[in-house]
């Protein structure tokens, strides 16, 4: 199904697991992906030429603070007219209150700037492209850490995303009666590299032993999700928190 023919999304963290995921979904249904990526150019291009229709990548280390306002710019420069926002980049830097406070500091600030200031400098130049434009979409990747507190060796990952599923759900109020409806999908654990790595340091039963459904969920999941977010007759879920965790945490 052709769904989002003729839409352009900006994809964050697009050589990413989930990044790709997303990517091969939305150009599977219909859409021209623009790929983020910090420095895999080669992983950039391979799912570029992969997905087609299109396809662009962008090279921005959402690190700096600079980054997030020039990848757009470059991007618009590029599409013309983009239709809709994944803010999908994102880290986890695990830390300690026995940390010096220089790196105490530094942890807090990295994950501060990649995970909530880089996709609020996003969501801004969105908002106002999409003002000019008539509307358009922003789905923000939090996390089930988001809710309820975290582990206390990343609890500036959790804090930062709790942030950002407020920022999702302040854009969705105060820009809606403009075209602007925004979203955010909150994962709790999904199958990537980084969970079998943790998977293998600490075993399965620590990862799947609070999940009633016995799994993690799949990238392609998310993929999916992205995907039917994203579809024109999907306007009324603005402001939704969409947590994805096989029951792992409810509200």
């Amino acid at each position: 199904m052709a769904t989002l023919k003729g839409k352009t999304v900006l994809v964050t963290g697009a050589t990413g697991s989930i990044g790709q995921a997303i990517a091969r979904e939305l150009a599977r249904e219909g859409a021209r992906v623009l790929l983020q990526f910090r420095s895999d150019v080669r992983a950039a291009q391979s799912l570029a030429a992969e997905i087609g229709r299109g396809a662009t990548c962008f090279a921005a280390d959402l690190s700096d603070p600079l980054a997030p306002t020039q990848l757009w710019s470059e991007a618009e420069a590029a599409a013309g007219r983009i239709d809709a926002l994944i803010n999908n980049a994102g880290i986890l830097t695990p830390s300690s209150v026995e940390d010096p406070l220089e790196d105490w500091h530094r942890v807090w600030h990295g994950d501060l700037q990649i995970n909530l200031l880089a996709a609020a400098d996003l969501c801004r130049a969105a908002i106002r492209h999409f003002r000019a434009h008539g509307g358009g979409r922003i789905v923000n990747m939090a996390s089930r850490a988001a809710q309820g507190g975290y582990r206390t060796e990343a609890m500036s990952y959790g804090a930062t995303k709790a942030a950002l599923v407020n920022l999702t759900q302040s854009i969705a109020r105060g820009f809606g009666a403009e075209g602007v409806q925004a979203l955010a999908i909150a994962p709790g654990w999904v199958k990537t590299e980084m969970s079998d790595a943790y998977v293998a340091k600490h075993g399965a039963a620590a990862a799947l032993s609070g999940i009633p459904i016995g799994r993690m969920a799949t990238v392609e999941e998310i993929g999916e999700l992205v995907a039917f977010a994203l579809r024109p007759s999907q306007a009324s879920l603005s402001g939704a928190v969409l947590d994805v965790n096989g029951a792992s945490q409810m509200r």
